[in-house]
């Protein structure tokens, strides 16, 4: 069956660690804003770097250019609002991929390597949404 796994938590949690533990195509907004190596993060281009996002995980799942679709996906974004899963749900729907959502903990004292100001930590924490 194939699988689209959203991992979602705070900067630091340590998403990035775990998506690239399960295997698969791993693939995440910071992505963007790695050039040569070198994270450089721009927040006027959050939304640009979103849309990536989306479209990689479009062309992995329904074959574009020379990606190859594959069974396992693996997207790891904050996503700390239930809406800013929605177009992966649409996507998967699309392209008949079972959905995971996982939120990833920091319980281990994980560190933020990019940087995140705790005032904004505090926010993604206060707005993050849980659905049961």
């Amino acid at each position: 069956m194939k699988q689209l796994i959203l991992l979602r938590g705070l900067p630091g949690s340590g998403k990035s660690t775990f998506a690239k533990s399960l295997g698969g195509i791993h693939i995440e907004a910071d992505q963007y804003f790695t050039h040569a190596g070198e994270y450089k993060f721009d927040a006027s281009q959050i939304k640009n770097a979103h849309n990536y996002c989306q479209s990689q995980t479009r062309a992995w799942m329904g074959h574009s250019g020379e990606q190859i679709k594959t069974d396992k996906i693996i997207v790891s974004n904050t996503f700390t609002q239930e809406w800013e899963m929605e177009a992966y749900f649409e996507m998967a729907k699309e392209f008949d991929y079972q959905v995971v959502c996982l939120i990833v903990e920091n319980r281990h004292g994980g560190i933020n390597l990019h940087d995140v100001p705790q005032d904004k930590l505090n926010q993604m924490r206060d707005r993050f949404e849980v659905k049961l």
